[in-house]
């Protein structure tokens, strides 16, 4: 029996090994998570995970791409084409499509600049594995439940919509409307196609709100760093006696002036890294909110048909998906806008520090430091919008725009 029990223990510790490898470690407890989502569906592979020959992981990473995307868009593009014309198959069937191009734009652009990303990912997961203080670490743990909360949240509405497509599926019917060469109606066909629609679905949706949340998360991350500074700042004469009504001495001000080179060089990272994510991201997030104005347009134009037809049933995955869609675009908007605040928060820390007992020089210094810092941080979408509360206010007012449109046009229109 020992033995048996010893060879047990043995083959845990093998399996728990392999799934600790298989873990991307990092102080961000939602992006620990993406990242190996990713990681296991090829997409953002670390370079030092060179264990896998590079043609294999690209053979991988193009096999995964089109199970998910590739092969939907091309069945919905075909049904398109079938029922091209008739405007309320057409917004049906375009659910899903608008939404993998956006998702394929994502990926391609991840895959793409993997290498920039990782840099990202890197040197943000260092500076904060860096902090030692009792109030930086509050800071982090904040900074985690914000991003591991607003995942949950999207990850829980994402998953209410795919269990309820592939529920509110009639007899002999596909739960997303598509084009294929054969016969789906018709037994095997019908079932092998239902269990390729809804798993591919199902780990699109993953990997969607994994790839969302890691623009998300990595704003977050700088957001952090933002704050670490702001609180260094605030700090910076600590462990320094303070004289009543009276000057620092020379060797204390030279150690706080060490202490505020570092302080501008860790913010000079964190607006590296800021500049970084609008490089890599910018683009795609245009076109992900492009595609969200009609996105939620089309679907509440087609809840408002199945309200009108009382077929409760299919309304539960439609609001579901409305609400998912909404928060995607307002989790971008609200962590932009987030990183704007905080970045010009800094100068008032500096500010806050014991600057009446550093000398001219050092006040001066500190001076250009604010003057530096009062200029706002600022996220776009393309170069076009800034990414804030604004912007997100902006775009549902155009999604009811296109909304009035489409009923407008179905009233002069009717069947």
């Amino acid at each position: 029996m020992g033995i048996i029990r010893s060879i047990k223990y043995k083959l845990f510790a093998i399996k728990l090994q392999a799934v600790m490898g298989l873990m991307v470690k990092n102080e961000n407890r939602s992006l620990q998570y993406c990242l190996t989502v990713l990681k296991v569906a090829g997409f953002l592979t670390p370079p030092r995970d060179g264990r896998i020959p590079r043609l294999t992981r690209r053979l991988y990473c193009f096999g995964v791409f089109m199970f998910l995307v590739g092969c939907i868009i091309m069945a919905q593009t075909g049904a398109m084409f079938e029922i091209w014309g008739d405007l309320a198959l057409m917004t049906s069937a375009s659910f899903l499509l608008f939404t993998n191009l956006a998702f394929a734009t994502k990926i391609i652009n991840v895959v793409v600049r993997s290498r920039e990303i990782q840099e990202i990912i890197d040197e943000g997961d260092a500076d904060l594995l860096a902090e030692d203080r009792y109030l930086g670490i509050e800071v982090i743990k904040s900074s985690n439940v914000e991003t591991t909360m607003s995942m949950g949240l999207y990850t829980l509405l994402s998953g209410v919509t795919v269990f309820g497509w592939a529920a509110s599926a009639e007899k002999n019917q596909l739960p997303l409307r598509a084009w294929y060469p054969y016969d789906t109606s018709k037994s095997p066909a019908y079932e092998l196609t239902y269990i390729d629609q809804s798993s591919a679905v199902t780990l699109a949706a993953l990997v969607n709100v994994c790839l969302d949340t890691l623009v998300t998360s990595l704003i977050a991350v700088c957001r952090c760093r933002l704050r670490l500074v702001a609180l260094s700042l605030r700090t910076l004469c600590d462990g320094i006696p303070l004289p009543d009504k009276q000057l620092i001495s020379p060797t204390e001000e030279r150690i706080v002036l060490t202490r505020l080179s570092q302080y501008i060089i860790k913010h000079e990272a964190a607006l590296k890294a800021a500049r970084q994510i609008q490089r890599c991201f910018s683009l795609p997030i245009l076109a992900q909110f492009a595609v969200s104005v009609v996105i939620i347009c089309v679907t509440a134009y087609q809840l408002a048909m199945e309200l009108n037809n009382r077929n409760w049933f299919r309304c539960i995955p439609m609001v579901a998906y409305l609400l998912c869609m909404a928060l995607e675009v307002f989790l971008y908007c609200y962590q932009g806008n987030e990183l704007l605040e905080e970045s010009s928060e800094i100068a008032g820390a500096a500010y806050e520090c014991p600057w009446y007992h550093c000398s001219v020089r050092m006040r001066r210094t500190l001076l250009i430091v604010m003057v530096r810092t009062r200029r706002a941080l600022r996220l776009t979408a393309g170069g076009i919008t800034t990414l804030s509360l604004a912007c997100f206010t902006s775009i549902i007012k155009g999604s009811y725009t296109f909304f009035t449109v489409l009923q407008q046009a179905e009233d002069r229109n009717p069947k």
